[in-house]
């Protein structure tokens, strides 16, 4: 296995570890409710410990820290927009855990954090990997 290879799946097991952690046992009241008012200080908060577990993260795997910084923002930004596109969805609804549509939008939820994940590692391997030629 490449040196690359083994950094890239030690990164997405980490960013899995930090997101069920942020998102499952760091989470308060404050950044649970109004997830569909776009200027929510709770999810920011919440986008914020996302990216700085992500930041360390990064740095853990010995990564350069301007590229710690960029996917710091990334996942901010990511978190921050995904979660307000569900609240307003929900608010939308009003579905809860009883109904289908709920799990439908939590999963789809979840899976758009998963592809940020995949987008960030994505990143670091374009701009860090040099391209063959």
């Amino acid at each position: 296995m490449t040196d690359e290879l083994y950094v890239a799946l030690i990164l997405f097991a980490l960013f899995q570890i930090k997101h069920t952690l942020a998102d499952y046992f760091l989470q308060t009241r404050r950044m649970l409710t109004n997830r569909s008012v776009y200027a929510h200080f709770g999810r920011l908060q919440h986008a914020v410990i996302h990216g700085a577990l992500s930041f360390v993260t990064v740095l853990v795997v010995g990564l350069p820290s301007w590229v710690a910084v960029v996917l710091f923002a990334i996942d901010t930004t990511a978190h921050f927009h995904i979660d307000w596109i569900k609240g307003m969805y929900s608010d939308r609804t009003g579905d809860g855990p009883e109904k289908a549509a709920y799990w439908r939008a939590f999963g789809t939820d979840q899976l758009a954090h998963q592809l940020t994940y995949v987008g960030m590692v994505w990143f670091w391997v374009a701009v860090l990997m040099p391209v063959p030629v």
